[in-house]
């Protein structure tokens, strides 16, 4: 069977090259799950080489059920946040086991594919006004540059919550030569993408990570960059010391335990995954398709309830194989971005989580600092859905410019869509303008549900 075939190329207006160029750059966007979420519950306790293993695992699995159900270019992971929220809070604090915490992640799994059986997520993406829309791609714009800055070290805590990384402070300290180059790479690379986006080069974002990961090697080899673990700064070359091996996946496969899954905190930690997991999942569907134009003209996503049942099936067997909830991550929309815009895409990427089993240190010594001017540009591309957000109309347009703030200053896509959902249905009932409107019933239950949770939760 032919490509056209599985994935009607010239239907979606692309082809192989730019499909599979799409799906590097994504998984390249995304590498660092790899690194990142070992540690993050290897401090739950969990093995960190089997987690590495569940994290590839789980991220192929998903993103193949992507593309098979739905045919669209997202890729997914174990997410940011979601892992922390599973280490730091239902395991540290709460004092769960990490393979309770597993189960919790492994019911919200079926229950997410129950609602997505009976159409309750579709009805909810379909629910949310097309402004709304267009706002949380905005705001998904700024919360995925921020995410680069932070990553690169250029925005750094201070008394003010963040500001600009100090150069001089760095130059006293000692660590210009470790932490300083890297944000000077940074800058740089963001500079480079951007000139590369201008000069419409074909695999621009993919082409910038690999040219700031070269520029950065060059500083390593001529004494620029010095390695300095404690403050995270590794060596930028690939280590294959310790050979070829794929760390054993038996330390956490089918490790859940459901014992006390009928108490109420059990159903607090399993509602608090459901409900983030839910809104960042619709959130990164409605902000990423609606910058490729994947909508239709009442703004519904065609195929949404496959992309759904991916999400859904993705997280029961993530938390079978051993790590937290997977989903559909945001930094897809560097491969759409790239001209991704069907399944070959996010097959490229589960190629390349599959492949990074074996080749891991390869993978692994990808930085921050490299893949950062990535999510900066791609943030611009994304804001450039500000100008389909009708500013003539007040009801309509300061809801979205609190859905958009809200992502980046409350550091979450859910919290954006909670206070841009309540904000919208309140500002048109109090001003008189919720008839007119036609507002969904649906968003009403939305406004009433994201309340209660501020309260209870």
């Amino acid at each position: 069977m032919t490509m056209e075939k599985l994935f009607h190329l010239r239907e979606n207006r692309t082809d192989v090259k730019t499909e599979v160029m799409a799906g590097i750059t994504t998984f390249m966007t995304m590498a660092y799950i790899l690194a990142v979420n070992p540690g993050i519950l290897g401090a739950a306790g969990m093995d960190s080489g089997a987690v590495f293993t569940a994290t590839a695992l789980a991220s192929m699995i998903a993103t193949l059920f992507m593309a098979a159900f739905a045919n669209y270019p997202f890729v997914l992971a174990p997410g940011m946040g979601l892992n922390a929220y599973f280490a730091y809070t239902v395991v540290l604090q709460m004092e769960y086991s990490w393979q309770t915490a597993l189960a919790a992640v492994f019911i919200e799994g079926v229950v997410f594919v129950v609602l997505s059986l009976t159409n309750v997520r579709e009805a909810i993406f379909n629910a949310i006004p097309m402004n709304l829309k267009h706002a949380v791609s905005v705001g998904i714009g700024l919360f995925i540059a921020f995410i680069g800055l932070q990553n690169a070290k250029v925005v750094v805590d201070s008394a003010t919550l963040v500001s600009i990384y100090s150069f001089n402070g760095s130059v006293t300290a000692g660590t210009f030569f470790s932490e300083g180059i890297t944000v000077v790479l940074a800058i740089a690379g963001i500079l480079i993408t951007g000139i590369l986006l201008i000069k419409n080069i074909k695999g621009n974002i993919l082409w910038g990570i690999l040219i700031t990961w070269g520029l950065g090697i060059i500083c390593q080899i001529t004494g620029l960059y010095r390695i300095n673990p404690d403050l995270g700064c590794y060596s930028l070359l690939p280590d294959f010391s310790n050979g070829i091996s794929v760390p054993s996946l038996a330390p956490t496969f089918m490790q859940l335990d459901f014992k006390g899954i009928l108490s109420l905190d059990f159903f607090v930690v399993m509602f608090a995954f459901l409900f983030v997991d839910l809104f960042d999942t619709l959130g990164t569907l409605i902000g990423v398709a609606s910058k490729a134009d994947m909508l239709d003209e009442k703004g519904r996503l065609p195929r949404i309830k496959g992309a759904l049942m991916a999400d859904a099936l993705g997280t029961s067997a993530g938390a079978l194989l051993g790590t937290s909830t997977t989903t559909t991550f945001v930094e897809s929309a560097s491969g759409v971005a790239e001209g991704g815009r069907t399944g070959l895409t996010a097959v490229t990427a589960a190629i390349l989580f599959g492949l990074s089993l074996f080749l891991s240190p390869i993978f692994l010594a990808i930085p921050s600092f490299a893949t950062a001017p990535a999510l900066v540009i791609v943030g611009f591309l994304m804001m450039t859905s500000i100008t389909k957000i009708d500013f003539g109309d007040y009801t309509e347009a300061i809801p979205a410019y609190i859905a958009i703030t809200a992502m980046p200053f409350m550091y979450s896509i859910s919290e954006g869509i909670a206070m841009g959902v309540i904000s919208y249905v309140v500002m048109n009932l109090v001003t008189g303008r919720a008839s007119e409107k036609r507002i969904s019933p649906l968003m009403y239950v939305l406004a009433v549900l994201f309340v209660f949770k501020y309260i209870m939760l």
